[in-house]
């Protein structure tokens, strides 16, 4: 036996804790690798509400994390989208809380014109599938326009087209909203542009547009890009004001264009869509007064040929009047002879009647008269003595019911009827019935009882039998046939990689259990 043992191989290595171990991966990983350049395909995306941009660079074989922090984020000209395929620009680094490494991405750009195209159309057809292109939803233009809004460059050369092209066909007021019209700050400011005219009120101390024009120069499909961002595409949609695109030249193509209620091919021609021409309008309005007054002429012309043609065709005023003359010349001449039969008539009538009035007739009625009022006056007086005594017995009869006696015979009826109540009072008579109600409420309480009783072995006798089905079914009939369960780390385990990975092994018999790993 030696005296001394030798030492375990690599005994003498020096021990790091993991925060050193990290941080020495963490430098040599930065180290090795200061700025890298990536081109790959962006996988998942999440933007949590820190502002932070998390996603994922892959190709057919592997996949590297990667994160864009706020700031970059809003100098970004091209913002990461799922499925697009870009060129990232950044430093490799660690994470040691998830010991992962990733690459903090400082810039990002579409790899190639295919990978811009391929996001354009991706675009396209999402905003399609809404129906923003769909032509019910445009608005015609306002044909001459008080007030027109001009989203573009204040520096370029467009603003001086449409100004200058405005002045020549019909001058009208114009408002200038200045954005940037490439690069990162274009589509945000375009995007406040469109929303901020249509905030204005009309009317107001800075009138809202009629009408709105989007235009920019030619350029290259990166120099547009902005004008292809769904922000923009989405905020001349929602625009109440009507809107004319006119970016880039007449074979430039970009999202607004679609969404636009009009798009023009160049911004002077924009300008030419906005307003008509001034002289040719005149001369139009010109043309339409001439034609007005030579139909209101003409019309006059054929309406007094007309009346002349009629006044023809009417007939004499003598010629009128020589009918009604005739008949007031016949009605004159048998005014005469009616009056004078009238009056014949009247006095025959009068006579008859004066005939009927006679002091002898007038005699006779009065005599018939006073006849018919002495039977009358005979009738009266036995009716009126037969009426007076059927009231006087009536009256006799009311009197005898409050006679003194009738009224004494009432109060001894009612005294008895109070007697018999009173009987049902008595102390004998409210024994019995208590007894009577007491032996009712011990009968209710026994069947009660009973029935609780009843009921208890019932419920019993249920219990039981679930009881013995839940022993029968029960896992632990099953370890009493043989059979054990195996649990890892307090889990059921059910395959022998849990059971490996498992830093506690723990087995179940039927009499007790045994721990097979992970104890001393």
């Amino acid at each position: 036996m030696d005296l001394f043992d030798d030492p375990a191989p690599g005994g003498n290595s020096p021990e790091f804790t993991v925060t050193e171990l990290s941080g020495a991966i963490k430098r040599v990983i930065e180290g090795e690798f200061a700025h890298v350049r990536i081109r790959g395909e962006v996988g998942r995306v999440s933007r949590p509400r820190s502002g932070h941009v998390y996603l994922d660079l892959k190709d057919d074989r592997s996949v590297i994390s990667g994160v864009i922090w706020k700031g970059v984020t809003a100098r970004l000209e091209t913002q990461p989208e799922e499925g697009m395929e870009v060129v990232a620009t950044g430093r490799i680094t660690t994470f040691g809380g998830q010991s992962k490494y990733q690459i903090v991405i400082e810039d990002i750009k579409p790899a190639g014109m295919g990978a811009l195209m391929a996001l354009l159309e991706k675009r396209k057809a999402a905003l399609a599938a809404e129906g923003l292109f769909a032509p019910e939803r445009k608005r015609p233009l306002p044909y001459l326009p008080e007030i027109i809004g001009v989203v573009t460059s204040p520096s370029g050369a467009v603003i001086r087209d449409i100004l200058h092209r405005l002045r020549d066909r019909f001058p009208r007021k114009v408002l200038v909203w200045p954005v940037a019209v490439q690069g990162a700050k274009c589509a945000p400011e375009v995007v406040r542009a469109i929303q901020g005219f249509n905030r204005l009120t009309p009317g107001g101390a800075l009138p809202r547009p009629d009408l709105l024009i989007v235009a920019r120069g030619g350029g290259s499909v990166e120099d547009l890009w902005g004008f292809n961002e769904e922000s923009v595409a989405r905020a001349a949609a929602a625009s109440d004001i009507p809107l004319i695109s006119a970016v880039g030249h007449e074979t430039d193509t970009t999202l607004i264009d679609f969404v636009s209620d009009k798009r023009a091919p160049t911004p002077t021609a924009a300008a030419e869509l906005a307003v008509p021409v001034r002289h040719e309008l005149a001369a139009w309005l010109e043309g339409q007064g001439a034609r007005m007054r030579q139909a209101l002429s003409q019309g006059l012309t054929r309406r007094g040929q007309r009346m002349r043609d009629l006044a023809r065709a009417l007939p004499r005023a003598d010629t009128l009047l020589e009918g009604p003359r005739q008949r007031l010349d016949r009605g004159g001449e048998k005014l005469a002879p009616a009056l004078i039969a009238g009056v014949q008539g009247r006095r025959v009538k009068l006579a008859d009647m004066s005939g009927a009035l006679r002091p002898g007739t007038l005699r006779r009625h009065l005599e018939a008269d006073r006849q018919r009022l002495a039977q009358i006056s005979a009738r009266l007086d036995p009716a009126w003595q037969r009426n007076l005594a059927g009231q006087r017995e009536r009256l006799a009869a009311r009197a005898d019911r409050f006679h003194p006696e009738v009224l004494q015979r009432q109060i001894l009826r009612r005294r008895e009827r109070l007697l018999d109540r009173t009987q049902t009072f008595r102390p004998e008579v409210l024994v019995r019935d208590l007894s009577r109600q007491d032996q009712r409420l011990k009968e209710m309480l026994a069947r009660l009882a009973r029935a609780g009783r009843a009921d208890q072995d019932r419920r019993r006798r249920q219990i039981d039998a679930m009881g013995r089905t839940l022993g029968t079914l029960g896992y632990r009939e099953t370890l009493a046939r043989g059979f054990a369960v195996v649990r890892g780390d307090g889990d059921v385990v059910t395959s022998a990689e849990a059971a490996q990975n498992a830093a506690h092994l723990e087995i179940e018999f039927a009499d007790g259990r045994l721990a097979v790993k992970g104890e001393s």
